[in-house]
Parts: structure tokens; sequence; C-alpha cells
């Protein structure tokens, strides 16, 4: 059998499954974040185990569908950080195409690569609606203080995006590759693209 091509759309039952159920995980993580008051957005579960199980055009449609939904039912804003749920779904699929994630290790690390990923392209749309806050008040704390030893709100929203990143998006990831290990094999075998992720035993 050949290699599934990585950008090809593979719209199987199984992918369409997938979609809605990975949509359906991250409302129901960022519903609970908000109604525990936790300094998380728990979002991006359902997105990042949608790139790992059936690559990053999936992936991607599962961030795009997430945040129309936050946009039509939580808030508008929404929308447009669907660009970063969309830049995640691509990056962890690509990455599981290739095989890199092959472990605990390798998942902590793909956490911090989906830090870096939130972080770059969200940074440009706090600044620009929301005049660099996040409306986290953890990151909101530090941002207020780093911009008034520095001046620069590049800098002050930056660090506000990835103090509330970092503990969110390794979390998250974590929590999407358990998910992936608790999979029985069979159902694996429905979004195999010969990639090799990780043979369970």
């Amino acid at each position: 059998m050949s290699k599934k091509s990585m950008w090809s759309l593979n719209l199987t039952t199984a992918s369409l499954v997938l979609i809605p159920v990975a949509v359906g995980i991250n409302y129901i993580g960022k519903f609970f974040a908000g109604l525990l008051k936790l300094p998380l957005w728990l979002d991006s579960i359902g997105t990042i185990l949608a790139g790992i199980l059936a690559g990053p055009i999936i992936g991607a449609i599962a961030g795009a569908i997430n945040n129309i939904i936050y946009g039509l039912t939580i808030e508008p804003i929404s929308f447009i950080y669907g660009l970063t749920s969309i830049a995640i779904g691509l990056v962890v699929g690509i990455l599981a195409y290739k095989g890199f994630i092959t472990g605990w290790g390798k998942a902590v690390i793909l956490g911090i690569i989906v830090v870096l990923v939130a972080v770059v392209v969200s940074t440009p749309i706090n600044i620009y609606f929301y005049g660099g806050q996040t409306d986290n008040i953890w990151g909101d704390a530090l941002f207020v203080g780093v911009l008034s030893k520095t001046n620069s709100i590049w800098l002050a929203s930056f660090l506000d995006e990835l103090v509330v990143d970092l503990p969110d998006k390794i979390i998250v990831t974590l929590i999407s590759y358990a998910l992936y290990r608790a999979m029985p094999k069979n159902l694996l075998q429905l979004y195999s693209n010969k990639n090799e992720i990780e043979e369970l035993k």
C-alpha cells in the first residue's frame, strides 16, 4: 500500500466522524476552563488529537470549525483566533505525519512547538484587537509590568501570550497524546497513513 500524501484531504468516514468529536472536545475543554476560572484555555485538545490521527488538513479543519462555533456561540472575536487553531492543527499534523511523536519526551517537545506557534500567531492579533492583552489575569498582569518597564508593546504582548500558552499548550498536548495512546489499535488503523507515529504496545 502506498503512503498517503500528507496534504491529501482524505475525507474517510473515520475522518468525518473525528472532526465533530475534536470540536466537541475543544468546546468542553474551554467550557470547563471558564467554569472553573482556570488561568488556561484548554481549547486545543481536539485540534491536536485530530492532527495526530488524521494529518494537517483534518487538524486545521477541526481547529477552524472550532473557532467558528466559538464565534457564533460565545464571543465573535474567536473567529480571528481561528488562524491560531489552524496553525496548530497544521503543525501538529505535519510533525505527526513525519513520525516525530515517538514517546512522552517528544510529546513534551511537540507541546513546546505548539506554544511557539500559538504565541507567534496570536501576539499580532492581540495587539490589533486587544491592545496587546489576552484577557487572562496572569498574562495581563505581566503585560502591564513589562510595558511599564520597557515601553515595548510587542515584548509585553509576546510575554503575556507566552505565560498563558506555555502551561496551557503543553498540558493540552500531553492530554491529546494520552488520548491517542489510550485508543485501541483497531481504531488507530482507521487513521493510519503508514507514518509510524508510534507502535503502541
